[in-house]
């Protein structure tokens, strides 16, 4: 039984010195592009730069960009990385170049999970990423969708009322919102306002969420994934498994239900919607498989912006009376907010833009290259995976006055970039180009109502504020907050919540 146990790492101890020989003897006899790399670490035979994989943060390659340059080269292992920090090389790669970066990369994990990239976020760009890009911009994610949605108003009441309910009282905003958040995501995409069932679809998206960011030695060297040292392949196919249960039964149960002209529908809908469309010939292109509409599942991250936001503003008393009174001027105590109102709460708007400058929902944008290219006069091979750091060239102090401070007023001057990230590529919080995100308009949506009504029906103060505001991040595919935010709420408004 031991010598079958140490059979494994006994081939791995031959294996390493037969590459490590076998890539000397190629890089000898293959030809060298005339370009050279970008700045960076100099790594190691075979593993490269894979002892500071600990420093793949935002914050970890931030400071990685100030000792090297706006554009720096890692190597993973056999994989080519990519690290912009700067909005100059942004602009090449995501509009002068944005065809070449225009692909995702994708770990196996993602891939597994994704059925082969079936869905619109790690599809390679094509027809088929096309026709979901048009789909998901024009139907399921547009502004005028998410208003015409009763679960992002029946879920912002639902959370006021929580609220309400324990005025004077700490509570734990973080929790609220994710709740909140929760609830629209599921009601959005499924359609159902029962609670039944919410519960174990989160799980299923946490294991997804923790796998599709989990260290994979297949990843840095595809010819080692069999060993599969951290038990990674049993995870991805239970949580496969479980996905499929889970999407299947609800996709079965649209199906057998299915809408009339007229009623709310949901993304399952939409989706069943437009594979009719397609088979009597209303539109053109690609049928989506089953496959195609499990992996379209809406990822939001604005609940953590959700969180920071009021974070930010209770970290800074001045801007939040200011947000306050604002909200007073427009809506007043006896009515609550509606989504009219919004157009006219410029100071609102402009405080959350600040707090998605300095806490972008996704704080490294993730491209691969299509074929070989130049940026900044430096080579890039084909596959490389290009990282956007939004979180540094958010704080890049050549462009933003006092960057590391919450100054929503900076906001209010002419000529300051807006969310779209087309023309000025300082502050780009949902990407740029052709991958920037589609549910832009969605989360903007819920962001503005969610705040707005949490800071116009209440005053916030901190439970403990002798101990201050912990401003620790963690990293991820998101950002959250390391601990929950928790504060003591009182009415503010003269209506009944």
């Amino acid at each position: 039984m031991d010598s079958l146990m140490q059979a494994p790492f006994i081939l791995f101890l031959i294996i390493i010195p037969l590459t490590i020989l076998l890539g000397l003897v190629l890089s000898a006899l293959l030809p060298q592009q005339k370009l050279s790399y970008p700045p960076g670490p100099k790594g190691l035979p075979i593993i490269g730069n894979m002892r500071i994989m600990d420093q793949l943060t935002h914050r970890g390659l931030a400071k990685l960009a100030n000792l090297y340059s706006g554009i720096l080269h890692l190597r993973m292992g056999f994989l080519h990385m990519v690290v912009v920090s700067s909005a100059d090389v942004a602009r090449q790669v995501l509009q002068v170049q944005d065809i070449t970066f225009s692909n995702r990369p994708a770990t196996v994990a993602i891939r597994y999970l994704t059925y082969d990239r079936a869905d619109l976020a790690f599809a390679h760009y094509g027809p088929f990423w096309r026709q979901m890009r048009k789909l998901s911009i024009v139907k399921l994610f547009s502004r005028k969708r998410a208003e015409s949605w009763e679960s992002v108003r029946d879920e912002v009441d639902s959370a006021v009322r929580v609220v309400s309910a324990r005025a004077g009282t700490a509570v734990n905003i973080g929790e609220v919102v994710f709740s909140m958040t929760k609830s629209i995501i599921y009601r959005a995409a499924f359609g159902s306002s029962s609670k039944e069932g919410q519960d174990e679809f989160i799980a299923i998206m946490r294991e997804v969420s923790e796998l599709f960011g989990a260290f994979n030695i297949a990843d840095f060297f595809p010819w080692l994934g069999w060993l599969d040292p951290q038990g990674i392949k049993p995870r991805l196919v239970k949580s496969r498994k479980s996905l499929d249960k889970f999407i299947d039964n609800i996709i079965d149960d649209h199906i057998q239900n299915s809408k009339g002209e007229g009623d709310e529908t949901d993304i399952v809908d939409d989706l069943l919607a437009f594979n009719r469309d397609q088979a009597t010939g209303k539109e053109s292109a690609i049928l989506l498989t089953r496959d195609n509409i499990k992996a379209i599942i809406l990822r939001s991250t604005v609940a953590s912006t959700i969180e920071w936001a009021i974070t930010e503003l209770m970290r800074n008393p001045e801007e939040l009376k200011k947000v306050q009174q604002e909200l007073v001027d427009v809506v007043g105590f006896d009515r609550r907010l509606q989504e009219s109102d919004v157009e006219n709460l410029t100071y609102l708007k402009c405080a959350l833009k600040e707090t998605l400058r300095l806490h972008p929902p996704v704080p490294l944008l993730l491209h691969e290259t299509a074929e070989d290219t130049e940026v900044s006069g430096y080579h890039i091979p084909k596959k490389s995976h290009v990282m956007i750091n939004v979180w540094a060239i958010g704080r890049d102090k050549d462009f933003w006055d006092e960057p590391e401070t919450f100054m929503p007023s900076r906001f209010l001057k002419e000529g300051m970039p807006d969310f779209k990230g087309s023309g000025n590529f300082d502050y780009i919080p949902f990407g740029s180009g052709r991958r920037s995100c589609p549910g832009m308009q969605l989360g903007r949506h819920m962001l503005e109502l969610s705040v707005g009504h949490l800071l116009h029906c209440f005053t916030w103060e901190l439970d403990n504020a002798g101990s201050g505001i912990d401003m620790t991040d963690v990293f991820g595919l998101t950002t959250p907050r390391a601990s929950r935010l928790v504060a003591v709420p009182n009415k503010r408004v003269t209506m009944s919540l």
